[in-house]
């Protein structure tokens, strides 16, 4: 992986990150494709989209279709045809979401399939394996999430099972390296401690003093705390983490959320809300959400967004739309979806100019000026 920063405005970065399939400028927003393709599309509408990279899930891939026949097409390239870069997710987040089918150890977690029961084990070194096969451009390691709140104990728990995961993962990918295998894949660790600005110094500067990960992510995050405790957590979170390498915002969030931590210093995010939230009917738009259900739509023939260039606000009306969505009609997952994911990888275009121009905070303000007409 190459990584630069090309502009710094205010604590906000406009960074360049190239893998082997795709040069990704930051700030990035990674669409969500848990199973190799995001809900509603196919690899054609992401490229369309200009999405330079999308995440996958390693615990679900794991489970079905498995592994192995992914890398016999290819990897994940070239199983779901989208030829940008594919960020793999470990799968611990998924032992968190689906805790009741789900135990974690000191040497990994052991998880019930949420398919058919069957009964599995993840450790740092199968996930990586896992995540071989897949051949996916960026690699995240097994860690250990926790709710919030949270006990001490637990969290301290946390901190070090992942530092001692992130160790062993870190020794076993060099190795593969050696090996021939993963050379063109890159690896992230996953700093953990809840809001507590004493744990998440601890899990920082222990996984930090790893030179020979390629990037960070902060986790643990939007998992039931406040907004406020969020941002502050990630405000003290990145002092810790090393200036020259991509710093990666899990799981998060809402437009708001993405402005608010790219203010802070992060470059990469991913989330499922753009896509869910279209198919339950909102919408992102330049002046706050739209819902589409509403009878104030049924005769609207403006479009979702009058700012929006994208293929759905281009073509077709709010009416239609609110026809489409109360019909139950397919077409209209397909379109809600690309509206909200152009949305947001626009808005992160957009971010990367001001911040390019030295403008970061005036377009800061006008974002939220915008949401108050």
């Amino acid at each position: 992986m190459l990584f630069r920063i090309d502009a710094i405005s205010n604590n906000a970065r406009a960074c360049t990150i190239q893998t082997q399939n795709s040069t990704i400028q930051t700030p990035v927003f990674m669409p969500v494709g848990t199973q190799g393709t995001v809900k509603t599309l196919d690899a054609n509408d992401m490229l369309n989209l200009d999405a330079k990279i999308i995440l996958a899930n390693t615990y679900h891939l794991y489970l079905r279709p498995g592994s192995k026949i992914i890398k016999d097409f290819g990897g994940l390239h070239g199983f779901s045809k989208f030829s940008n870069s594919f960020l793999t997710d470990s799968g611990g987040f998924q032992a968190f979401s689906l805790s009741e089918n789900s135990k974690a150890h000191e040497d990994g977690i052991v998880f019930k399939s949420h398919i058919d029961g069957s009964k599995h084990y993840f450790t740092p070194k199968s996930v990586l394996d896992t995540q071989y096969e897949l051949n996916s451009d960026i690699m995240m390691i097994l860690d250990d999430l926790v709710a919030l709140p949270n006990s001490d104990e637990r969290i301290k728990q946390s901190i070090k099972r992942t530092t001692a995961w992130a160790k062993e993962a870190i020794t076993y990918h060099i190795s593969q390296k050696d090996k021939g295998i993963g050379l063109h894949q890159n690896i992230f660790a996953i700093i953990q401690g809840g809001t507590s600005k004493q744990y998440r110094e601890i899990s920082a500067q222990q996984l930090c003093s790893l030179k020979d990960y390629d990037g960070f992510a902060i986790g643990g995050l939007s998992v039931g705390e406040s907004n406020t405790s969020m941002y502050e957590t990630v405000e003290f979170t990145t002092q810790f983490m090393p200036k020259d390498k991509p710093r990666y915002l899990m799981g998060v969030g809402t437009p708001e959320d993405l402005i608010e931590n790219i203010h802070r210093g992060i470059d990469m995010f991913d989330c499922v809300m753009p896509t869910r939230n279209a198919r339950n009917g909102t919408l992102f738009t330049s002046f706050g959400r739209l819902n589409i259900r509403n009878a104030s739509n049924k005769e609207d023939r403006k479009a979702i967004d009058t700012e929006c260039t994208c293929y759905t606000c281009q073509n077709f009306s709010r009416a239609y739309l609110n026809h489409l969505y109360k019909a139950k009609e397919i077409t209209y997952f397909r379109l809600a979806t690309l509206h909200n994911l152009h949305y947001y990888l626009n808005l992160m275009k957009e971010a990367r100019e001001s911040i390019l121009n030295n403008t970061w905070n005036e377009f800061k303000n006008e974002f939220y000026c915008k949401r108050k007409k």
